[in-house]
């Protein structure tokens, strides 16, 4: 699988034809209307224009419908045509204003998710904004996994890390930690970015997400990797957990990923150098020295990395319990590994 399948759904460029479809919006569905209140008729031709420029594109309009109108797309199928839907207030240009975000979609390529300005991750619903990676799907399973390896430790060494200090490295928006804090309830929680757009946007997470239940456990710090935490490793504390999505793309395929990705998602988050595994060495060579014995070391990774990195775990020689874990696509997309307990 190469590196355009790795990211969200691939996205083709259409040709933008304003006189054709803005203009004609705009006229037959009166955009400019100070009241933001339309018909089922209306979204249903709206869905349909839309759709004709861009069929390939059916998912993705319907994620717009659903995310910035507050339309149901199935429900406009059998919808009375006269029903009357009153627009969010960001459509303050009505149906003009949600063809100016589809435009900026197909043409410009600009993620959906930064034109809404969040994206749904697990339960929650994730502010997001150019600067910061949109959280993925597939990273979902990672704090699956994290619970499913507490419980492991926890049977097979008698180590308990379910009360434990966990670092989120690269933290973005701050999906990870907030996973980690729902279904760990007691451990606590230091998020590391170097970006300060990242971390403005995690805090703003931290405080919205559930009312801000786990804000108090969950720590931003601003800098590289390992390093806002050496004051804690100098007092002598040691990591229960550590869980990174780290920038995993070789640099030579970043010019090949979708225009989405290409253009608009930091390159930062994305670059993990020549053969893609620079970020992960060094997190398999500074996590050994960071995690408590018997703490969980936890990455996601592209396809065709696992065995790479199961290598330079075991090379290491202070990790054990190397295992790969498959995505829902069948995919070897995460690896973790348990500190020696010595």
């Amino acid at each position: 699988m190469n590196a355009l399948n790795e990211m969200s759904a691939t996205i083709t460029h259409v040709i933008w034809d304003n006189k054709s479809l803005g203009l004609r919006l705009a006229r037959n569905f009166g955009c400019g209307m100070a009241k933001q209140v339309v018909t089922t008729q209306q979204l249903q031709d709206w869905r349909g224009e839309a759709l004709a420029l861009a069929p390939e594109l059916s998912v993705e309009l319907d994620w717009l419908l659903r995310e910035a109108a507050g339309v149901e797309p199935r429900i406009l199928s059998y919808a009375a045509g006269e029903r009357a839907w009153e627009l969010p207030g960001e459509l303050n240009g009505g149906l003009e204003s949600l063809t100016e975000l589809w435009r900026r979609h197909w043409q410009a390529h600009e993620p959906l998710q930064y034109l809404v300005g969040r994206s749904p991750w697990r339960r929650f619903d994730l502010k997001v904004a150019p600067g910061v990676l949109v959280p993925r799907p597939e990273t979902e399973l990672i704090v699956e996994i994290a619970a499913q390896r507490v419980g492991e430790v926890q049977e097979q060494l008698d180590i308990d890390l379910s009360q434990g200090t966990w670092a989120d490295l690269g933290t973005g928006t701050g999906a990870i930690s907030l996973g980690l804090a729902e279904l760990l309830p007691e451990i606590v929680i230091h998020a590391v970015d170097c970006s300060e757009v990242a971390l403005g946007v995690a805090a703003e997470n931290l405080r919205t997400v559930q009312d801000g239940a786990w804000q108090r456990r969950i720590q931003l710090h601003q800098g590289k990797w390992f390093e806002p935490l050496q004051p804690l490793f100098e007092s002598g504390l040691k990591l229960a957990g550590l869980v990174s999505n780290p920038p995993y793309i070789p640099t030579a395929m970043l010019n090949e990923l979708q225009p989405e990705v290409r253009l608009h998602e930091p390159s930062l988050a994305l670059d993990g150098g020549e053969d893609g595994l620079d970020c992960l060495r060094h997190l398999v060579n500074a996590g050994s020295q960071s995690l408590q014995p018997g703490g969980l070391w936890l990455v996601e990774l592209m396809a065709g990395q696992a065995k790479d990195v199961k290598a330079l775990l075991a090379v290491e020689g202070n990790y054990q319990s190397i295992t790969a874990h498959f995505d829902l696509c069948g995919i070897e997309r995460f690896v973790s590994a348990v500190r020696c307990n010595t």
